[in-house]
């Protein structure tokens, strides 16, 4: 298995633990983040981010499949179990992973899923009918970048 590949499945198998810092050790101090929900996210944010998800995810399961890697670029698959503490509605969401590599450490870091499919699980019938439409996507990103910010100046990372 390909050094890269270790990395990766050391940062889901930390995630899977809930360890935010061993998660971040795979992190280059460079890092960027994006995904459906946290798009663009700088390496503060992005640090930020996983340790505000660990934190609140209570009942959080992960589990990651299809860990490939060279020395440029690596993808996988992961599954996140959750309740969605805004609804107390239980979410599976399947993602894909993308990452770049640099130095060692996971360098750029790209989420893909479906937040049509996430809106229906964590919102309920709203989101079945109208999580396709920008409005409501606009405000789960919205309310996600407020979550995110409070929290980091909470925390002192603002």
């Amino acid at each position: 298995m390909h050094a890269n590949a270790r990395l990766v499945g050391n940062f889901y198998e930390c995630f899977a633990r809930r360890d935010a810092d061993g998660m971040l050790t795979c992190y280059h101090p460079d890092v960027s983040f994006s995904d459906a929900v946290f798009p663009g996210l700088d390496a503060a944010q992005a640090r930020a981010m996983w340790r505000m998800l660990v934190e609140r995810g209570r009942d959080l399961s992960v589990r990651a499949s299809g860990i490939e890697a060279d020395d440029v670029r690596g993808r996988a698959h992961w599954d996140a179990t959750y309740t969605f503490s805004a609804t107390g509605r239980k979410v599976l969401n399947s993602i894909d992973a993308e990452f770049e590599f640099r130095d060692g450490l996971i360098y750029r870091h790209r989420d893909r899923f479906d937040l049509w499919r996430w809106a229906g699980m964590a919102l309920g019938a709203k989101g079945r009918l109208l999580g396709w439409t920008p409005f409501v996507q606009n405000a789960i990103r919205s309310q996600a970048a407020k979550s995110l910010s409070a929290y980091m100046a909470k925390h002192g990372t603002a």
